[in-house]
């Protein structure tokens, strides 16, 4: 029987407005689904928090989200916050370090009735999320950049076996549960200490999945061929960075990042969070996606469901995820993917598919 107790932080720019559409669409599975029972605990984040509590993240955020099994988080508008505001961290970064949440689970496939370049794209990339060249969170203390002088910035890249490994072991499982395919993507011809050791811990994991076929790419050449034949590829492991780069790439070859989920995820905790940013140019005009965010909530809801063996949880996740795709089937879209449904007006379209499944 699934019982959970889910934290809510609604962002900045759309997040509200995506992040209320979510939660419609997570009442209404409830109501459909036989068990499954959520509870949301909304806790104050970004811009708005920092007005009314004097920090982007305070301490009851982070204590509320500790007495939940998972949060959803809307975007943030981090590039307007002032760094040197030690009230004014970046969310996203600093949850993910606080609560290990070391896996960022990205897939990128095709939706019918969605215009693209590209078909039967099913593809899905694994993060390394707490390491690499994020200076905001690869240090225990302090921040990852410095400047012996006013002229020269010195960025450190963190790659540590434990890290790679589990990152690895993510992955393969993942891969073991779809078409049993892994790319491993690194710079390893140029960055031979740290890449390598990523590549030959995501090697000695592998071992143990003798069922999986594994390839690697220098992520140059894993960019080409992704936009050559993004169909082949099944599940793909990289660094920080090189994941948050491919993973907007790939977005962009299924129809945007508008479709493009994402959840974070640790041993202990997971928070389901889309790939896209804040959209502040459009922040308040109810013409925002919400696919990103809702589906970012159907894999939490579906990890739950691993997690705790709970079928209430696979069947709601399902049900969402069927009913987004016969949703965009139907042509009832949001106007980045060519439609005229306001943001509301999407959310309603598809409580209503999930209503009469």
């Amino acid at each position: 029987m699934g019982d959970y107790q889910i934290a809510v932080l609604e962002g900045d720019g759309i997040g509200p407005e995506i992040v209320g559409e979510t939660i419609k669409v997570l009442h209404a599975v409830q109501r459909k689904v036989r068990d499954l029972r959520m509870e949301f605990r909304y806790l104050p984040v970004g811009l708005k928090s920092y007005k009314t509590d004097g920090s982007t993240l305070p301490n009851e955020t982070i204590e509320g989200l500790a007495k939940c099994d998972a949060g959803i988080l809307g975007p943030v508008t981090t590039h307007i916050y002032d760094t040197s505001d030690p009230n004014m961290v970046n969310p996203s970064g600093t949850l993910r370090k606080y609560f290990d949440l070391y896996a960022n689970i990205r897939p990128a496939k095709n939706y019918p009735g969605v215009s693209s370049r590209y078909e039967h794209v099913d593809l899905v990339i694994v993060r390394e999320n707490t390491e690499g060249m994020y200076a905001d969170r690869n240090l225990h203390f302090g921040t990852g950049e410095f400047m012996p002088d006013p002229d020269t910035v010195l960025s450190f890249r963190v790659v540590t076996r434990k890290g790679s490994e589990r990152i690895a072991k993510v992955g393969f499982e993942l891969a073991r549960s779809r078409r049993k395919s892994l790319t491993l993507v690194h710079k390893m011809n140029v960055l031979r200490k740290g890449c390598g050791l990523f590549y030959d811990s995501c090697q000695k994991i592998g071992a143990a999945y003798e069922d999986v076929a594994v390839r690697d790419y220098h992520v140059d050449a894993f960019a080409l061929h992704l936009v050559q034949r993004p169909e082949v590829f099944d599940v793909v492991v990289t660094t920080n960075m090189f994941g948050d780069i491919l993973s907007d790439q790939a977005a962009g070859l299924v129809g945007g990042l508008g479709l493009a989920p994402g959840l974070n995820l640790g041993d202990h905790f997971m928070i389901a969070q889309a790939t896209h940013g804040s959209a502040p140019d459009i922040a308040g005009k109810n013409m925002a996606n919400p696919i990103a965010e809702i589906l970012s909530a159907a894999m939490m809801l579906e990890w739950l469901g691993i997690r705790n063996h709970d079928q209430s949880a696979f069947i709601a996740a399902s049900m969402i995820q069927a009913g987004v795709a016969k949703t965009l089937q139907q042509n009832k879209k949001t106007p980045d993917l060519g439609g005229t449904l306001t943001t509301e007006e999407f959310g309603d379209a598809l409580v209503s598919v999930i209503e009469s499944s």
